[in-house]
C-alpha cells in the first residue's frame, strides 16, 4: 500500500506569511493609536507606556514609532527577498477566484481605511492639549498636606541621604529596582520625561530601591548612570530591614519573588512639597506628574 504525502506549495506558505504579518502589523498599530476612554484597562495603559513610550500627547516616543514601522518593513522585506517569487505566485493563485480577489480588496481597502484613521489619530493627538487627551485617566487632585514619612538611606555616591536635605525644595520620590527591566526604567523615565518638559530641572528625583538584597550600596551608581539620572538625583538604598521599614512607612505594595529575587509593585510617583509634606501621590497616571509639576 502507497501512501501519499501531500505537502502544501511555497506559493501557499509564502501567503499565509504574508497575511500573518499583515495582521500582526494592525494588531500593534491598534494597541498603540487605539482612542481610549474612562473605562479603558490599565494593562492596556501599562502596555502602551512601556513597549511605545506613550508621551503627554499619547503619541509614541521615537522609539515606539521605529517599533511600529521598522518591525513590519523588516519583516516584509525579509518575506520578499526570501520567498519574493512564491508571494507573487501564491497571490496570482489566491486571486484566481472570485472569493480570493473579494478578500484581497477587502484587506487593501483596510489597510488604507487603518492608515487613515491612524493619520487622523496622529493629527488630533498632536493638535490636542495633553490634559484632554489624558482625560482617560483620575484628575489630579487637591494638593495634600499629609507629612511625608522621614528617611535615612545610602546614595550612590556612599553618603546618606534624608528627605530633610530636601526641605525648601520641590522633590520628586519614586520607587523601582535595578534587575527590572519592563516598568521601573519607565517610572524614572516618565519622572525625567516631566520635569524637562515642564523645565523643573531644580526638582531632583529621588529613587528608593524596592530590591535591597540586590541593589546593595556598591551597585547604586551602576543603576544611577542606567536610568540616566541627573547629578541632583539619587537612588537610595541601605540594609534589607531599614529599605523595607521605609518602603511601608510610605505605604508602598509590593510582593518579592523569593525564587527569582524579583518584586512586583505599581507605579508611583510622589511628589514632596518644600515643607516636606505629600503634595500629591500618582499612581499609575505618569502623565499627572507634569500637572503635579506645573501646579507646585
Amino acid at each position: 500500500m502507497k501512501i501519499a504525502i501531500v505537502s502544501r506549495p511555497p506559493s501557499s506558505l509564502a501567503v499565509v506569511a504574508l497575511a500573518a504579518i499583515i495582521a500582526i502589523t494592525a494588531g500593534w498599530w491598534t494597541l498603540a493609536l487605539w482612542p481610549l476612554d474612562a473605562t479603558a484597562p490599565e494593562w492596556v495603559i501599562r502596555t502602551r507606556e512601556i513597549c511605545f513610550g506613550a508621551s503627554h500627547t499619547g503619541l509614541p516616543h521615537l522609539g515606539g514609532w521605529l517599533l511600529l514601522i521598522g518591525e513590519p518593513v523588516g519583516m516584509f522585506a525579509v518575506l520578499f527577498v526570501v520567498w519574493g517569487g512564491d508571494v507573487r505566485a501564491g497571490l496570482a493563485r489566491f486571486n484566481q477566484r472570485f472569493a480570493g480577489k473579494f478578500v484581497s480588496a477587502a484587506v487593501v481597502l483596510l489597510c488604507v481605511a487603518g492608515l487613515v484613521a491612524a493619520g487622523q489619530r496622529v493629527a488630533s493627538a498632536a493638535g490636542s492639549n495633553a490634559d484632554e487627551t489624558f482625560a482617560l485617566s483620575p484628575p489630579l487632585g487637591a494638593r495634600g498636606s499629609v507629612p511625608a514619612e522621614e528617611f535615612a538611606l545610602l546614595n550612590q555616591h556612599g553618603a546618606i541621604t534624608r528627605l530633610a536635605d530636601y526641605r525648601g525644595r520641590w522633590v520628586m520620590v519614586t520607587f523601582a529596582f535595578g534587575h527590572c527591566e519592563d516598568i521601573c526604567p519607565v517610572i524614572v523615565q516618565h519622572a525625567r520625561r516631566a520635569r524637562a518638559d515642564e523645565g523643573a530641572e531644580d526638582v531632583p528625583i529621588l529613587v528608593m530601591t524596592i530590591d535591597p538584597w540586590r541593589d546593595t550600596p556598591e551597585r547604586l551608581a551602576t543603576i544611577a548612570l542606567g536610568w540616566e539620572l541627573g547629578t541632583d538625583d539619587r537612588v537610595l538604598s541601605g540594609s534589607v530591614d531599614d529599605v523595607n521599614a521605609t518602603l511601608d512607612a510610605w505605604k508602598i505594595p509590593r510582593q518579592r519573588n523569593p525564587d527569582t529575587g524579583d518584586v512586583m509593585h505599581g507605579s508611583v510617583i510622589v511628589v514632596v512639597d518644600p515643607e516636606g509634606r505629600e503634595a500629591w501621590r500618582i499612581e499609575g497616571a505618569p502623565q499627572r506628574v507634569r500637572e503635579a509639576l506645573k501646579n507646585r
